[in-house]
């Protein structure tokens, strides 16, 4: 994209003040990332939660200098370019909808509730040979992502295949003036985001409205979709029941690993065979049969091709590598703009120093091999990438152009010299097409453990962080809990991305944990909840902040502070108010006053208390006495010490239940990671932690024959039964066995029997059709932690930070 800034002006009729005529070769909205220079164009979008016109002085340091924005900040006028609209967002989509009407070849536009990414994904895969395709990177699906998106055209391009994403009415239109499809696809449509919409007819007509210009809409045959096709539109419809669809799917066999099919089309009957056997796939597979057939492909190139298809995955995800490495798995996809996201991505791992990235060849890029790898140079550079290798025969073209890089002609040169490289204490973001196989790199330089993992879902953090902020006064501020490990999930991580969503503060329990997390670089001031003596020293040495409870806690804390001869450092001091674990009581306060009058080594950066009750309202009157003991003694101790501390009593549940008690400050915890004790609250969260496994192995078993110690399964039938490596020193409790709790595989639940083994446990797969290393889910969408919790009688605080840090976490974005 090159566009100036006088054209960008007048496409937004923006109001501009500033000089600047300059040539725009970048669009940006992500304030974090490195490739923001003065060629770029910032648009500070509004959020509900967040306002990056906060981070614009930031990009004038880093010398960004045109900015779209709604105001100008304080102090900012006069300092860069600023061209000023009514709202950026709808700027940016003003700017991708001009941009993509200066081009006129087909585009490819696809909606529905699932499958839209694997479809566009497996189009990119069947046409690349005969197209120079653009589409959207990874999800780049909504309001925001959108626009980015159509802004990576270039005059190279000459097929595009854009997806769209919706949640609510209002939103398709805005999108199809963006995209504006020649060709469109409606994928699947199943229960996500039904809030949204007022039923599912009113869902259909939303996305049907990216089709309103389309000369073709591909589809799966229903009437409420046609009821929405207008009758300019081509309707091409496929079915498995109905014989009058354009494509008619007339018989499938499903064997271990394909499923072959018979389709007519143009009264003309033709097999198929098809790489999976899921019904998920096999529609996707369909939609992409389809657009085949629209296109005049003919049946043997329709089958080579298929055959050949492969799972997609979709997610950015940190693993443990090989001496203390991370590594980042973007093994499947190499071009160039998935490759801007990636290096973002990795720059917001700071676990360490040293970045290196191995990239294939770059396909499909619309640009000369001259061009293209001069723009990959300048990110490498602008990353601060200490090691580059590159694997491929055209991406050789960098050797003159980056430092400490070093290059390979194919995946097996390289794997070959693998030892020499020395791989430690760095993270390594790994980067290729399909045809490089680079998931054998990602398999050498994976730390060796067992096939059990925790999957992380960043994104559901974020999005339940910004769920929670919602609930809150503009003022009031924010404390996330990241003690025990993240609840489970890993602290850093959690805390990383906490620090990019600008919390006011982190929790964690003791100095340890606090300390780890300024050891591996998070700036954020960090308060210790239970800080024993011992620790009182490194609490000063990392800059941590204790909470005090008792007059011994404090009067050994201030004796350290006044040797160190410290000044104002911070402290919280806990309340008692009623939960009788930590804290101050009322008969305490004029010691705590006394002591702290005059005082001048430390600061009370804080009061806090906290409830007993908060998520039980049939307790409601008991939290009401707590908040208001809370106020009588924290106002006591404020007038008495002439003090305007932070004041904070609400968690997770109080937060929902007791907005009135907001006061400065509130403490998120267990919501942050997807659990809401009230039912209707947990619709709205999302499920951050997927305990995965695999079966090791399966065998049958005859009537009357046991399973496991103590022979406490006896089976009454013939049975066919999974061993999976999962057991209680993983964190799955022994009580969780006996057909008390089940797994999930192939979308199915299978019953656990007998008892929990350590280090393995035996599901009941007698009516699954399933092989020995298929997935197992041990929680996560089904069962979830709460439902565990509540079949084993305790709370999903208990199963999620019972998950052994032995259990690898894989980290994703969506």
């Amino acid at each position: 994209m090159t566009l100036s800034i006088p054209k960008i002006e007048k496409i937004l009729q923006a109001k501009r003040l500033g000089d600047s005529n300059a040539i725009i070769e970048t669009i940006s909205i992500d304030s974090r990332s490195l490739q923001n220079n003065d060629k770029t164009i910032f648009f500070a979008l509004i959020g509900v939660n967040n306002d990056a016109h906060l981070y614009i002085q930031d990009l004038i340091e880093k010398g960004v200098r045109n900015f779209v924005v709604a105001y100008i900040p304080e102090n900012l006028q006069g300092k860069a370019n600023f061209l000023i609209v009514e709202n950026t967002l709808t700027a940016l989509q003003q700017i991708a909808s001009h941009y993509r009407s200066l081009f006129t070849f087909p585009i490819i536009g696809l909606t529905g509730s699932n499958g839209k990414t694997i479809v566009k994904e497996w189009l990119n895969f069947l046409l690349s040979p005969d197209f120079n395709i653009i589409r959207s990177p990874k999800s780049y699906n909504s309001q925001v992502g959108v626009p980015l998106s159509v802004l990576a055209i270039n005059e190279q391009h000459n097929l595009g295949i854009f997806e769209a994403g919706i949640s609510t009415t209002s939103e398709m239109e805005k999108l199809e003036k963006i995209i504006h499809p020649t060709i469109g696809i409606l994928t699947s449509i199943g229960s996500a985001h039904d809030e949204g919409f007022e039923n599912l007819e009113s869902k259909i007509k939303e996305k049907m409205l990216l089709f309103q210009h389309s000369e073709v809409v591909i589809y799966q045959k229903n009437n409420s979709v046609e009821q929405s096709i207008l009758p300019e539109t081509n309707p091409f419809s496929w079915s498995f029941t109905d014989e009058t669809a354009t494509v008619f799917v007339s018989k499938k066999e499903h064997t271990h690993e394909h499923t072959t099919i018979e389709y007519t089309y143009n009264r003309t009957v033709s097999t198929l065979q098809i790489p999976f056997v899921d019904d998920a796939s096999l529609e996707n597979v369909i939609s992409c049969l389809s657009v085949l057939l629209y296109l005049e492909y003919d049946a043997k190139t329709i089958q080579n091709r298929i055959e050949l298809l492969y799972p997609i995955e979709m997610r950015l995800k940190v693993k443990n590598g090989i001496n203390n490495c991370s590594l980042i798995d973007d093994s499947y996809s190499s071009d160039f703009q998935s490759l801007k996201i990636a290096l973002d991505f990795l720059e917001n791992q700071k676990q360490h120093q040293k970045k290196t990235v191995i990239l294939s060849d770059i396909f499909q890029s619309g640009l000369s091999n001259e061009a293209l790898y001069s723009k990959v140079a300048e990110l490498i550079i602008s990353n601060k990438i200490s090691r580059f290798i590159g694997i491929g025969e055209t991406i050789s073209t960098l050797k003159t152009k980056l430092p400490n890089a070093f290059f390979y002609k194919d995946t097996n040169e390289f794997l070959e010299q693998l030892e020499s490289l020395s791989f430690e204490n760095e993270t390594i973001l790994v980067k290729g097409a399909r045809s490089f196989q680079f998931e054998e790199i990602v398999s050498a330089l994976a730390e060796k453990t067992h096939e059990t993992m925790l999957e992380i879902n960043l994104n559901a953090i974020s999005h339940n962080f910004n769920f929670f902020k919602s609930k809150l006064k503009p003022s009031t501020k924010m404390m996330a809990m990241v003690k025990a490990f993240g609840y489970g999930s890993g602290g850093f991580e959690v805390a990383k991305l906490l620090e990019h969503h600008k919390v006011d503060y982190l929790g964690v329990a003791f100095a340890d944990e606090g300390i780890s997390l300024k050891t591996a670089g998070i700036n954020l001031p960090i308060m210790v909840l239970n800080p024993e003596s011992t620790s009182f020293s490194a609490i000063i040495q990392h800059q941590l902040e204790p909470e005090i409870y008792s007059i011994k806690g404090l009067n050994a804390f201030l004796k350290i502070a006044e040797q160190k001869k410290l000044k104002d450092f911070p402290i919280h001091i806990k309340l008692d108010t009623g939960m009788h674990r930590l804290g101050f009581e009322a008969n305490t306060i004029d010691d705590l006053i006394t002591t702290l009058k005059g005082n001048q080594a430390v600061k009370v950066k804080s009061i806090l208390s906290h409830l007993a009750t908060s998520d039980d309202l049939n307790h409601k009157d008991f939290v009401q006495y707590q908040i208001a003991l809370f106020e009588k003694l924290s106002s006591q101790l404020m007038n008495e010490l002439q003090i305007t501390p932070i004041r904070h009593i609400l968690n997770t549940s109080g937060i929902s239940n007791f907005p009135q008690a907001q006061y400065d400050m509130v403490r998120l915890g267990i919501g942050l990671y997807g659990v809401s004790n009230d039912p209707e609250e947990q619709k709205y969260l999302e499920n951050v932690g997927t305990l995965k496994s695999i079966i090791s192995q399966i065998r049958t078993i005859q009537k009357d024959e046991s399973v496991g110690y103590g022979r406490r399964f006896i089976a009454g039938r013939e049975s066919k039964i999974a061993t999976i490596p999962i057991g209680y020193a993983d964190g799955i409790a022994r009580s969780w066995g006996n057909g008390v709790g089940f797994v999930t595989i192939k979308n199915k639940k299978a019953s656990i029997l007998g008892s929990v083994c350590m280090d393995m446990l035996m599901v009941d797969v007698t009516e699954i059709d399933c092989r020995e290393g298929d997935a197992v889910i041990i929680f996560g969408e089904s069962p979830t932690v709460t439902y565990m919790a509540e079949q084993l009688k305790t709370i999903p605080y208990e199963i999620l930070t019972s998950i052994s840090q032995r259990v690898k976490r894989v980290f994703y974005r969506e």
